[in-house]
């Protein structure tokens, strides 16, 4: 399915396939990601101002190419050291 210039503002995706789906030029502002799969997909070129991460798995998550467990690893060690 393609859609194109949809508004599609305030809807409901649940239980939905959207693997390999692609997004551009697309408001998702306030958007709710909630027990979703993000494995191996990539943002580029993206307003991130506010955005908030909780109870995710970060393993292998990069930002410009830095692992973000080291970026977290050392933003704790310079707290307690």
């Amino acid at each position: 399915m393609t859609y194109k210039d949809a508004n599609l503002s305030a809807s409901t995706f649940r239980d939905v396939d959207l693997s390999k789906a692609s997004f551009d030029n697309t408001n998702m502002s306030g958007a709710l990601f909630r027990n979703v799969a993000l494995t191996d997909s990539r943002i580029e070129n993206a307003n991130l101002t506010n955005l908030r991460i909780e109870d995710a798995r970060l393993d292998g998550m990069t930002i410009d190419g830095v692992l973000v467990t080291d970026l977290l690893r050392n933003f704790w060690a310079g707290k307690t050291g």
